[in-house]
């Protein structure tokens, strides 16, 4: 079917553009990154990187993590999408016409999926590597949750509430955007295989966290993203989704909850999942014919 909103541009030529869009984004975030941060730490750029996980500097942390988010992942997706259709907006999936039954599905599935993430991240830690892999990956690791902390703070009610807006809405929105409205649904329109696009973006989705112990749940809870956006063709829902996540595991974080107590009994609310989701699928179905209309 003819899109009238198309400019011309193929899908997949639009999936490699926004790869190379995202990675000029990086570039444009660091640019302006170093010096926000010489200006406000008054160190030089070769501390930079060993000292955002130092509390000292939560500030500049929070603006630089900022930065890097909307320029690196908003703005290239939106600069994508304005060069393939008319309609940008509509394109990514910024529509209306969410339903009620749909976001009491959203989160009841992402407050499931994320307890079976927990098990999957305890899955993780017993995979056997070598032991130059697990160094790297410990170092990873440790950088992370340094920097993730300093971050987040948490120190006290106002802290909690930013930790909210930076680590929690702003992530949720910027990555949504860019990897279910832009990677997915180019990939999905390019190849016409929703399956194959869900699982090779929720990889890509695990892999730029650098966090080889949260993989496969990341990856997981990819999926479950990936899955709710082509059956809705609805991005506030993910959004949504993405933002519940964040926010439950920010407030455990807050009220210093240990996810350890849950080990793998996680595991045993799957089946729950991929009940929802056939549910959320049947009540999305019209939508879902609406989204493979467009990707012909």
């Amino acid at each position: 079917m003819y899109d009238t909103d198309s400019k011309g541009i193929s899908f997949t030529a639009g999936f490699f553009i926004l790869i190379a869009l995202t990675a000029a984004g990086l570039l444009v975030a660091s640019a302006i990154s170093i010096p926000v941060w010489t200006k406000m730490t008054g160190t030089s750029i070769d501390e930079m990187a060993k000292s955002l996980g130092n509390p000292a500097y939560a500030n500049v942390a929070r603006i630089i993590q900022t930065i890097t988010v909307v320029f690196a992942f908003f703005i290239p997706t939106l600069i994508a999408a304005s060069l393939l259709s008319r309609k940008p907006l509509k394109l990514l999936g910024f529509t209306s016409g969410i339903r009620a039954g749909q976001l009491g599905l959203v989160v009841l599935i992402m407050i499931a999926a994320l307890l079976v993430s927990v098990s999957l991240s305890r899955f993780n830690t017993m995979i056997p590597l070598p032991e130059s892999w697990k160094t790297t990956f410990d170092k990873w690791e440790d950088n992370y949750n340094e920097q993730v902390k300093a971050i987040l703070g948490l120190r006290n009610v106002p802290e909690y509430i930013l930790a909210l807006f930076i680590m929690a809405f702003l992530p949720a929105l910027c990555e949504e955007t860019l990897f279910r409205g832009g990677l997915q649904n180019f990939l999905t329109r390019s190849t016409k295989m929703p399956l194959l696009s869900i699982i090779l973006v929720s990889i890509i989705f695990s892999a730029i966290h650098f966090s080889w112990y949260g993989f496969f749940s990341r990856f997981f809870l990819g999926f479950i993203l990936g899955f709710i956006y082509h059956y809705s063709g609805k991005l506030w829902l993910n959004i949504l989704g993405h933002f519940l996540n964040n926010v439950i595991a920010i407030t455990a974080m807050y009220v210093a909850f240990d996810d350890q107590v849950i080990k793998y009994w996680g595991l045993l609310l799957l089946p729950l999942v991929i009940g929802l989701l056939l549910v959320f699928q049947r009540i999305s179905y019209g939508s879902a014919l609406v989204v493979k209309r467009s990707i012909k």
